[in-house]
């Protein structure tokens, strides 16, 4: 009987820690293309507590997603693209850029993404 509770215990546990640890995992990803001088696509759309995976791929030379309110600043190389989650903690409208210097049109690299209230 002890070997009955004990075993319950260790498998209610596991269950928790899986459903704990598929919860934190990403629902969805956006792949976002980055060359000079856009992001493709411009803008997204998320939801407030909604954990999403960005896979950037650069089309061209180095550049880098730099989104200061939600706390990213990604790096990506062409060939070797890089991927960031993101759980935003609340709704609004988020400016980003990219963060190197890639020639005349750096300054044009915008981003936004909208998060919503979920």
């Amino acid at each position: 009987m002890l070997k009955t509770k004990n075993a319950l215990r260790v498998a209610a546990i596991w269950i928790c820690s899986a459903g704990a640890a598929v919860a934190n995992q990403p629902g969805r990803t956006i792949e976002i293309h980055v060359h000079r001088y856009a992001f493709t696509p411009s803008e997204i759309t998320v939801k407030k507590g909604e954990t999403v995976n960005l896979k950037l791929i650069s089309d061209d030379v180095p550049h880098s997603l730099l989104i200061k309110d939600l706390g990213i600043n990604q790096t990506v190389t062409k060939g070797k693209p890089a991927e960031v989650s993101i759980t935003p903690e609340k709704a609004g409208d988020f400016q980003g850029q990219c963060g190197r210097f890639c020639g005349s049109g750096h300054g044009q690299m915008r981003i936004t993404v909208h998060v919503t209230g979920g």
